[in-house]
């Protein structure tokens, strides 16, 4: 049996915003969830959906120049993408993949070249397998911990790495 496609949609934020909630800042107040972002014209937010139709994960992107000002492509136009977030149930199983290259397309259709993201370290080996490259050092954002810069380019020729 094949792999089943995972659906994927542009939503309103209030859509994923329980599930933003639930699975990146447990036990906080719900406004420790509202991202300043989330109300930017240029921002989106991508959701995914199981066979039945329940939401099983979501991201929200949106402009946000790139941080390593050294870096190649430190000035091309970028997009940086937060609250990447998956249900527990359907973790391992693809559905982070799908919001996140769903939105790696849209930000390229928006004019973006380069999209980043402060990305816990802990996961940086799912980031590397959809392509993303560690830039600079290691930095510690409390409560959650320790993360690098990932970022990728899209929208164009070349290998993905920034």
């Amino acid at each position: 049996m094949g792999r089943m496609t995972i659906r994927t949609a542009l939503v309103p934020v209030a859509e994923i915003f329980d599930l933003r909630r639930s699975v990146l800042r447990p036990g906080f107040p719900p406004e420790d969830a509202v991202f300043p972002e989330d109300a930017l014209p240029d921002s989106f937010h991508v959701a995914a959906y199981d066979e039945d139709g329940a939401l099983t994960a979501c991201v929200t992107f949106f402009p946000e120049a790139f941080p390593e000002r050294t870096a190649p492509m430190a000035d091309a136009p970028a997009y940086r993408f937060r609250g990447m977030a998956s249900a527990p149930a359907v973790r391992g199983r693809g559905h982070g993949a799908a919001v996140l290259r769903a939105g790696l397309d849209r930000a390229a259709e928006q004019g973006a070249r380069l999209v980043w993201c402060n990305g816990r370290t802990s996961a940086r080996g799912f980031y590397e397998r959809q392509g993303f490259t560690a830039v600079g050092e290691e930095f510690d954002l409390p409560p959650i911990g320790p993360h690098h810069v990932f970022a990728i380019t899209v929208g164009g020729a070349g290998d993905g790495s920034p």
